[in-house]
């Protein structure tokens, strides 16, 4: 038996327990810092494999990590289990129903992303063993990659130090190497103090937060024709200073996220948005702090470590999926506009085809898309270690990310066999490079090239920690 059927074997073998795994975390969705119960799982199936485990990675309560063999090269293999806010949807159901709760859902499939990545980890695992080859496997459980960037605390804290590639995935509409393509991006929150004053008897005494960062955004709005077409800047209050109208608000605060092409971009955005809040500031005669939430770098690519995925992929085609599968696909289509099918294509860079509710081909390697224009703290690892991520196909095409429709195919069959797939095809990676040191050093190569050597640097600020307890709809 070929080393890539063995592995792809002990994957399939594993295939019940993994899907119930994805489900229980799908059936508890937990937002950035909080998934205590999804990381609860994940440690409880590495034990139940037999992982060293390790809590509290870089002082996280959420961070996890297992570990498997004995010297050799160190495979990383990174999941992650965090959900979105709003999105609580009934599973299996073509139709938006919410369902009662805290209103959390998995509109990111993280609930797949987390057990389809310790699947893989555990048939390497159980691949060494059987081959009584050296090599450390590692699953590295990540929380709060929607908006936390845990791993940049992690990368930043040494737990990828020792590490000689990282391998990942996300669930998509398609199969194939993920382009890594991403934009670096920094979450501020910009607090102003004023006076507070009785709105109509003495205004003239008051210094208004709430103008302030009125002001602001019209500064950073003007500002939009001034930077590069593909940065992105969005914000949200979090406190906009009261109800009460005729009180002049004395607080407000409001979170920005920047995004960029590449950290020195990103940098100069920073500072510009820094001068206008301060501008902002001057013209109300109030006062503004800052602080950094999260930083993460843009993806950076491996040449080869891609050529290895890619072939993996090829050997094992596409994922088999039903006809009972194609149908509910289909279902799901209904609800979708012809531009959410047609932007699908676009981002992959294949010829849109009419009929086709899931994915039956894989995408040629290098096959160039609209790009991703969002972030991922993968990033950060990816200037750390060489890096490849996989693309696994969970749901119909067109489904936008985000959003009810990817939480209601969350726990499909379709869902579970493209997870199975895509372990498959980083199990096999990893297995490439366990038997082939000349892939991980033509790897270091590749990415001692795109980094110039320069060793990693982390965007977050010194004084920058976690933000453990953090809502996103705060």
């Amino acid at each position: 038996m070929r080393n890539d059927e063995q592995v792809w074997r002990l994957v399939d073998e594993r295939r019940d327990a993994y899907a119930a795994l994805s489900d229980k975390v799908w059936g508890t969705p937990e937002l950035c810092y909080a998934e205590h119960r999804s990381a609860a799982e994940h440690v409880a199936m590495l034990e139940a494999e037999g992982f060293r485990v390790t809590r509290n990675v870089a002082d996280i309560p959420t961070a996890v990590m297992g570990e498997a063999g004995e010297g050799g090269p160190v495979i990383a293999i990174l999941g992650e289990y965090d959900a979105l806010p709003g999105l609580a949807q009934e599973a299996g159901v073509a139709e938006k129903r919410p369902v009662p709760g805290d209103g959390n859902g998995h509109g990111c499939g993280h609930n797949l992303l987390g057990a389809g990545s310790l699947l893989a980890a555990a048939a390497v695992k159980d691949w060494l063993k059987a081959n009584g080859l050296p090599g450390r496997v590692r699953y590295y459980g990540c929380p709060a990659e929607e908006g936390g960037a845990a791993k940049g605390f992690m990368v930043r804290a040494g737990a990828f130090d020792d590490v000689d590639i990282a391998i990942s995935w996300h669930p998509a509409a398609f199969s194939g190497v993920n382009e890594p393509v991403s934009l670096a991006n920094t979450r501020i929150d910009f607090s102003f103090a004023g006076r507070a004053a009785h709105a109509a008897s003495s205004p003239h005494l008051g210094r208004s937060a709430l103008d302030a960062v009125e002001l602001m955004n019209v500064g950073v709005n003007y500002m939009r024709e001034h930077m590069p077409s593909d940065a992105r800047i969005h914000y949200a209050y979090l406190d906009a200073g009261g109800i009460a109208p005729n009180v002049v608000q004395s607080r407000t605060k409001v979170r920005y996220l920047i995004r960029a092409r590449n950290l020195q971009e990103l940098n100069g955005l920073v500072a510009r948005v820094r001068k206008i809040a301060d501008g902002a500031a001057l013209m109300t005669e109030t006062t503004v702090t800052t602080q950094v939430i999260s930083a993460v770098s843009n993806l950076l690519g491996n040449t080869p470590l891609e050529a290895a995925m890619h072939d993996n992929f090829m050997r094992l085609g596409p994922p088999p999926f039903t006809d009972a599968d194609r149908a509910f696909a289909a279902e799901i289509q209904k609800t979708l506009s012809e531009e959410d099918i047609l932007s699908t294509y676009r981002r992959q860079g294949v010829v849109p085809e009419r009929g086709k509710s899931l994915c039956d081909a894989i995408v040629p390697l290098g096959a160039k898309g609209a790009g991703m224009n969002g972030s991922t703290d993968v990033g950060d690892v990816s200037w750390k270690v060489p890096t490849v991520q996989a693309r696994g196909a969970t749901y119909a095409i067109g489904t936008p990310g985000h959003s009810w429709q990817v939480v209601a195919q969350g726990k499909n069959a379709a869902a579970h066999t493209g997870m199975v797939h895509v372990a498959k095809v980083m199990a096999g990676t990893a297995v490439d490079a366990l038997l082939h040191p000349d892939l991980i050093a033509r790897a270091r190569a590749d990415h001692q090239a795109r980094t110039g050597g320069r060793p990693y640097q982390s965007p977050l600020p010194p004084d920058a920690k976690p933000a453990l307890g953090m809502s996103l709809a705060e």
